[in-house]
Protein backbone atom coordinates (compact mmCIF):
# COMPACT_ATOMS: atom_id res chain seq x y z
CA UNK A 1 0.00 0.00 0.00
CA UNK A 2 1.46 3.46 -1.04
CA UNK A 3 2.05 6.26 1.41
CA UNK A 4 -0.51 8.73 0.61
CA UNK A 5 0.87 12.22 1.02
CA UNK A 6 -1.06 12.49 4.43
CA UNK A 7 0.27 9.10 5.40
CA UNK A 8 2.97 8.09 7.49
CA UNK A 9 4.86 4.82 7.63
CA UNK A 10 6.30 3.24 10.92
CA UNK A 11 8.54 0.45 11.31
CA UNK A 12 8.16 -1.19 15.01
CA UNK A 13 11.44 -3.11 15.78
CA UNK A 14 10.88 -5.70 18.84
CA UNK A 15 13.01 -6.94 21.28
CA UNK A 16 12.67 -10.75 19.99
CA UNK A 17 14.49 -9.14 16.62
CA UNK A 18 11.39 -8.91 14.84
CA UNK A 19 9.53 -5.94 13.19
CA UNK A 20 6.39 -4.97 11.92
CA UNK A 21 5.50 -1.76 9.38
CA UNK A 22 2.54 0.19 9.14
CA UNK A 23 0.74 2.86 7.11
CA UNK A 24 -1.10 5.22 8.67
CA UNK A 25 -3.39 8.24 8.22
CA UNK A 26 -1.07 10.44 10.34
CA UNK A 27 1.52 13.28 9.93
CA UNK A 28 4.70 12.21 11.55
CA UNK A 29 4.29 14.94 14.47
CA UNK A 30 0.73 13.55 15.05
CA UNK A 31 2.49 9.69 15.38
CA UNK A 32 5.16 11.13 17.63
CA UNK A 33 2.23 12.95 19.81
CA UNK A 34 0.55 9.41 19.78
CA UNK A 35 4.15 7.72 20.81
CA UNK A 36 4.60 10.32 23.64
CA UNK A 37 0.73 9.64 24.96
CA UNK A 38 1.72 5.58 24.73
CA UNK A 39 4.52 5.79 27.13
CA UNK A 40 2.20 6.53 29.94
CA UNK A 41 -0.03 3.33 28.92
CA UNK A 42 2.41 1.51 27.59
CA UNK A 43 0.55 0.07 24.07
CA UNK A 44 -0.07 1.77 20.62
CA UNK A 45 -3.43 0.19 19.07
CA UNK A 46 -3.17 -0.11 15.15
CA UNK A 47 -6.71 -0.41 13.45
CA UNK A 48 -6.59 -2.45 10.68
CA UNK A 49 -9.10 -3.27 8.04
CA UNK A 50 -9.49 -7.45 9.16
CA UNK A 51 -8.06 -7.02 12.91
CA UNK A 52 -6.57 -4.81 15.65
CA UNK A 53 -2.86 -4.95 16.25
CA UNK A 54 -1.56 -3.58 20.00
CA UNK A 55 1.49 -2.72 20.17
CA UNK A 56 3.65 -2.64 24.22
CA UNK A 57 5.99 -0.06 24.01
CA UNK A 58 8.15 -1.93 26.36
CA UNK A 59 8.98 -4.37 24.10
CA UNK A 60 10.24 -2.09 21.25
CA UNK A 61 13.71 -1.22 20.92
CA UNK A 62 13.63 1.34 18.32
CA UNK A 63 10.90 3.10 15.65
CA UNK A 64 11.04 4.52 12.27
CA UNK A 65 9.47 7.00 10.76
CA UNK A 66 9.05 8.13 6.77
CA UNK A 67 8.74 10.92 6.25
CA UNK A 68 10.67 12.54 8.39
CA UNK A 69 9.92 15.43 11.10
CA UNK A 70 13.41 17.25 11.82
CA UNK A 71 10.87 20.73 13.20
CA UNK A 72 10.78 18.45 16.42
CA UNK A 73 13.81 19.52 18.65
CA UNK A 74 15.06 19.75 21.75
CA UNK A 75 17.01 17.17 24.42
CA UNK A 76 17.69 14.06 22.64
CA UNK A 77 17.41 14.90 19.64
CA UNK A 78 20.49 15.05 16.61
CA UNK A 79 19.71 17.07 13.64
CA UNK A 80 21.44 16.25 10.49
CA UNK A 81 22.17 12.88 11.90
CA UNK A 82 23.22 10.19 8.76
CA UNK A 83 23.02 6.59 9.04
CA UNK A 84 26.54 4.73 8.47
CA UNK A 85 26.53 1.28 7.18
CA UNK A 86 28.86 -1.20 6.84
CA UNK A 87 31.00 -0.78 3.63
CA UNK A 88 31.31 3.04 5.25
CA UNK A 89 32.28 2.14 8.38
CA UNK A 90 35.03 -0.22 6.22
CA UNK A 91 36.87 2.69 4.10
CA UNK A 92 36.81 4.73 7.01
CA UNK A 93 39.60 3.24 8.59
Amino acid sequence: MPIQDTGTQVTFHYVSGQSETFSIRATPQEFYRQLQLASDSGWLTMHLLDQTVAVCIDKVVKVEVKPAFPEIKGDGFFPDAQRVSALQRGAAR
